[in-house]
């Protein structure tokens, strides 16, 4: 399944338009709406279901007509961003090849939005704000100048991979169904412990090809996704270059966020190794560093200093799994309210203005005190992350 690379951010809210398509959608290739009517393929067990899948023929390319489908956020959560296609949802179109290639396009009636990809970065670029949000992807491990193709692992192998994961996850069988006209499997994945807000990711594939064809992100107790990319209809071949590479506007607005997945280097490409501890951390911080021994309820367990040189931050993380809270501390910046996060809704901390990003998957608040900025971050309902960020003062 490599039409697509998995993304995130390490900005939390400073790309939140980004995290909502590429965290929740381009992680699946081709989607499609569930419930299609068509031939089902037969039952079998999960481990068979994924190994003949992944033992198909590999497509070229696929092409696809989509709708995403976004409840994530409230009405007016994210004023200015209220009618982008990223928040409110959208209909469009995909194309992606078997080499890393792909372009995901959206619109609505606040204006499209493409996601662009490729083996080395991808671009999000939003016409609500005519702002295009860049960023590196890190370099694949595997040895990309060999041509042959990765063994597919046995029915053996799988299960043994099923029965590993079987104590962090519940997994439901491979239900047999049809997705957009194509045979398919479809599986449920619930968090067992320690899952916060999520209560379920639904994926679908196909029976006979390893092209995933539906993903959808459900909240806890909720019936329905709360985020979901389907497909309507969707065929398989060569795609054109043409169809996957695009340009953002030459007046948009442009974001840099450096490479995906890193950001937690204190040296020059690692030649420093990293600094951990509350005590290591507040002697290299620069600033007063707040790490109390628990946070409503949750025992501290990682502090490490975050950045490099010139934008160091602390970094503390409660508790474990998807129901972690995460602390991030740096200097105040004078412009802060400037940003995506100073224009949350308000709410008072004891005094403290604070603002609040609340969604059926999680909290995130922001607010300075003492000449330091604050950005805590958990899959928690909103009145734990308000008494976590009280207890932090």
């Amino acid at each position: 399944m490599r039409f697509l690379r998995t993304l995130s951010t390490s900005r939390l809210v400073a790309l939140i338009v980004a995290v909502v398509v590429v965290a929740a959608g381009v992680a699946a290739i081709a989607v499609a709406a569930s419930g299609g009517s068509g031939t089902t393929p037969p039952p079998k067990p999960l481990a068979e279901a994924l190994h003949d899948s992944l033992a198909g023929p590999q497509p070229d390319g696929i092409t696809a007509r989509i709708t995403f489908t976004n409840k994530l956020f409230p009405s007016g959560a994210l004023s200015g961003q209220a009618g982008s296609a990223l928040m409110s949802g959208a209909s469009g179109r995909l194309w992606a090849t078997n080499d890393g290639h792909g372009r995901l396009e959206l619109q609505s009636d606040a204006g499209d939005v493409e996601v662009v990809w490729n083996q080395t970065e991808v671009s999000v670029w939003d016409g609500s704000s005519n702002t295009v949000y860049r960023a590196t992807l890190p370099a694949q491990s595997d040895s990309s100048g060999s041509s042959t193709q990765p063994a597919v692992p046995s029915v053996a192998e799988i299960t043994d991979f099923l029965t590993r994961l079987a104590d962090h996850v519940v997994l439901s069988d491979a239900i047999p169904s049809n997705v957009a006209g194509q045979e398919a499997y479809t599986v449920r994945v619930s968090p067992k412990h320690d899952g916060g807000l999520l209560g379920a990711v639904e994926v679908a594939f196909d029976a006979s090809q390893p092209v995933p064809l539906r993903i959808g992100v459900y909240a806890q107790g909720a019936s329905s996704p709360v985020l979901e990319l389907a497909a309507t209809s969707i065929s398989y071949g060569p795609v054109s270059s043409s169809d996957y590479e695009a340009s953002p506007p030459a007046d948009a607005k442009s974001v840099d966020l450096g490479t995906l997945g890193q950001g937690t280097d204190t040296g020059a490409a690692g030649s420093q190794p990293p600094v951990t501890g509350l005590d290591a951390v507040k002697a290299a911080a620069g600033f007063p560093v707040i790490a109390p021994d628990t946070l409503v309820g949750l025992p501290r367990q990682d502090v490490r200093l975050v950045g490099g040189s010139d934008s160091k931050a602390a970094l503390v993380v409660y508790g474990h799994g998807l129901g972690a809270i995460v602390v991030v501390q740096r200097p105040a910046d004078a412009n802060a309210n400037s940003n995506v996060l100073g224009s949350l809704p308000q709410v008072s901390l004891d005094g403290i203005t604070a603002h609040e990003l609340a969604t059926q998957l999680g909290t995130a608040l922001t607010w300075e005190k003492g000449g330091v900025s604050f950005v805590l971050a958990g899959s928690v309902p909103t009145a734990a992350a308000e008494a976590a960020a009280r207890e932090l003062g």
